[in-house]
């Protein structure tokens, strides 16, 4: 009985753990909104996850236009990536950093452009 027991808090325990894993799993499709002076641009992310490794797309800007993302890492509930883009023959390159938390992702961005490093505040929404 005692085995069955022990067994029985062990599968529990091990259910309990990957339900957590899984929540805090970053790959998938998100809604990102992204304020930037004072304006919501909204943006589409999608995301693999190998190992620690993320990889996927940026899907934004005035075409909507699909930007492979670089640099792309997930450790412990943070993410990180870059997305190099270009706008009217200038290429710039935002780097993300953020948290998962279940089906959503909030962090900030970093941009340079003419020099000038801007900062911004993103949120991500799981889509199902």
């Amino acid at each position: 009985m005692r085995t069955f027991i022990a067994a029985t808090m062990v599968l529990a325990f091990v259910g309990l753990a990957s339900t957590a894993k899984a929540a805090e799993d970053p790959a998938g499709t998100w809604k990102v909104e992204l304020n930037f002076g004072g304006k919501t641009r909204e943006s589409t992310l999608k995301i693999k996850l190998d190992g620690e490794k993320l990889t996927g797309v940026y899907v934004g800007g005035q075409n909507n236009t699909e930007t492979p993302i670089e640099n792309g890492s997930y450790k412990d509930g943070k993410v990180s990536f870059t997305v190099t883009r270009e706008f009217n023959g200038n290429k710039f390159t935002s780097k993300y950093t953020g948290t998962v938390n279940g089906d959503t992702m909030k962090g900030k961005t970093e941009t340079e452009i003419n020099g000038e490093t801007r900062m911004a505040d993103w949120e991500a929404k799981r889509q199902k």
